[in-house]
């Protein structure tokens, strides 16, 4: 199995068609690391300042001017990820999941996101390990038709919904503990230390 390092804003299409077509393995490159913690720095103040950030420290849609309290901002983003897992129909065939996520990874690494560098790292070890989630190939949440997908895989990194591993479907958190991983816990307390 051949390795791409991703480089965020400068990935090419033949980098992505490498991991779609031969199932290669993803990495960011390390420089994107500042960033990516910056950013996440960023989020970890907001949730656990006064003022209002939209979806941080508030609900979402028409519940935007509701305040979540710091102790239950992690609770929040769990509940959204697990919310959007509605998608339906038959699964997206492996290779195309494991081009999302590659392409997840690209996105995460530009360091606008505000996720911790943890989950980065999950993302690619689950590429590198073979953990690919069950995502139903059919089903939407909003605009934008990527949430519901986004969803799924998300759901696996928290240790819940379905991957394949090893030629068979688990649950989220079995087949990330049989690859050797563990799942991530976003915005938990003990993490942003």
């Amino acid at each position: 199995m051949s390795a791409v390092t991703l480089h965020p804003g400068r990935a090419k299409l033949a980098e992505f068609e490498a991991i779609l077509r031969r199932d290669a393995i993803a990495t960011i490159d390390r420089a994107a690391r500042p960033s990516i913690e910056a950013a996440a720095a960023r989020v970890r103040a907001a949730a656990q300042g006064g003022e209002p950030v939209y979806g941080v420290n508030t609900g979402f849609g028409k519940l935007a001017s509701v305040r979540i309290a710091p102790a239950d901002t992690a609770r929040l983003q769990r509940n959204l990820i697990l919310s959007h897992c509605c998608g339906v129909g038959e699964t997206t065939e492996k290779p195309i999941v494991r081009l999302m996520m590659a392409l997840k990874l690209n996105s995460l690494g530009r360091g606008a996101s505000g996720v911790r560098w943890e989950l980065v790292e999950l993302l690619e070890a689950m590429l590198a390990k073979g953990v690919t989630p069950v995502v139903p190939a059919q089903g939407s949440v909003g605009a934008s038709g990527d949430l519901a997908p986004l969803a799924h895989m998300a759901a696996v990194m928290l240790g819940e919904g379905e991957a394949e591993f090893g030629g068979r479907v688990l649950p989220g958190g079995e087949a990330l503990r049989a690859a050797g991983l563990s799942p991530v816990e976003l915005a938990a307390r003990k993490a942003w230390r």
